[in-house]
């Protein structure tokens, strides 16, 4: 894996009381190739599934015209002279915030209408300077657009005005609790816990504004993102024998000098890996409905390869509601733990799944493997390498 910046990125949401969807739509995607990650916030005007509509085709638009390799600023542009205004309340149909971070630390940000960002560094507010765009057919809406270089650890918060807006109208909080409150809470939960996740930064935020509500009625969709550029977090799952048996000392020695997390997935492969490398192998706990648990010396998790690696594919897809302990929920907290995933497959067939009564999945230990990655990749934007040995 590249030891570039891994820009981890994450957004908490809680809908306004009573209603069954969220007018705020937040929508991202990673270019691996251009090594870059795209994201928007669009806050719909009003609530419910009307400003759902308009925050959806806002959001929508601004990632298709950066597929289609228009220049983030220009569909900015495009999509705030395009957006029509309400005529009653004469504001856009539509605000957005546009993020375009690059790996090197380089970011774009765009924002027309949402709340201003929140640039933080070690636990200090950072200032930046925007250059303002008038849009060139509505003379009162304004566009700010930022360039910026982050360093690694630097966090970037960018919300809805449900946010900055929460309390309005208490008698502790007549204004709200404002960009200036985001930034103080945003500041102590740093300097308290730098090595926050952006999932937990931007969950906290949001139930921090919802609280400021009065009688926890919340007045607005209020939505919180993050985005982390940092050293990435790696692991290698090493599955199946390898193709050529007198290879299997340099694959093991590969394995246990990854510089980062090790998993094992089948009792084979583990076998190989403890008889090349001199170190006992144990199974040490059971694994719910699953073959157990085993443990290495220098071996973060050793498992049974196929079938956990199926049901693994099953949690990712649709999360398991109740509380589970097996070596697939394991094998899956480590993947959502980690940035990068790298896949060291054997490619020698192992005539114990080759039986017709069996389904596909659990033939082609390739195709498992291919399964995860995609939706590793697509669902949780992670970085993936498969490699075939």
């Amino acid at each position: 894996m590249n030891k570039s910046l891994f820009i981890d990125i994450s957004c908490s949401q809680i809908w306004k009381t009573n209603q069954n969807t969220c007018g705020d739509v937040f929508l991202s995607k990673r270019f691996p190739k251009e090594r870059r990650v795209i994201a928007v916030l669009s806050d719909g005007l009003g609530s419910g599934i009307k400003a759902n509509i308009l925050g959806q085709m806002t959001a929508t638009m601004l990632l298709r015209y950066v597929e289609q390799g228009r220049d983030i600023e220009k569909a900015a542009e495009v999509i705030m002279d395009t957006l029509p205004i309400c005529r009653v309340r004469k504001i856009s149909y539509s605000t957005f915030t546009v993020v375009d971070c690059h790996e090197n630390g380089s970011v774009v940000i765009v924002e027309e209408g949402n709340p201003g960002f929140v640039w933080m560094r070690n636990g200090v507010h950072m200032e930046a300077e925007p250059e303002i765009i008038v849009s060139k057919k509505f003379s009162t809406r304004k566009m700010h657009r930022y360039k910026i270089n982050m360093l690694p650890d630097d966090r970037l918060i960018f919300c809805s005005d449900g946010v900055t807006q929460a309390g309005l109208g208490s008698p502790r909080l007549k204004g709200g609790w404002q960009r200036s409150g985001l930034i103080e809470y945003s500041k102590t939960l740093l300097l308290d816990n730098p090595e926050l996740t952006s999932k937990e930064l931007a969950r906290r935020i949001t139930l921090a504004a919802t609280y400021k509500c009065m009688d926890n009625f919340v007045k607005d969709d209020t939505s919180t993102a993050v985005l982390h550029v940092r050293t990435p977090r790696s692991v290698l799952v090493f599955t199946g024998p390898p193709f050529h048996m007198e290879r299997d000392n340099e694959h093991s020695q590969r394995f246990i000098q990854f510089p980062g997390q090790k998993v094992i997935c089948g009792g084979t492969t583990a076998n190989i890996v403890s008889r090349e490398l001199n170190r006992k192998k144990e199974t040490t706990m059971a694994s719910g409905d699953l073959p157990g648990i085993s443990v290495m010396e220098g071996v973060d998790l050793v498992s049974e390869g196929i079938l956990t690696l199926t049901r693994v594919l099953e949690y990712l897809e649709n999360p398991p509601s109740k509380e589970i302990r097996d070596a697939a929920v394991s094998l899956a907290s480590i993947f959502m733990e980690n940035d990068c995933i790298s896949f060291m497959v054997g490619a020698k067939m192992n005539q114990a799944y080759y039986d017709p009564e069996w389904p596909i999945e659990l033939e082609i230990r390739k195709t498992v493997v291919r399964r995860i990655a995609n939706i590793l990749e697509e669902k949780y934007l992670k970085k993936v390498e498969i490699e075939f040995v």
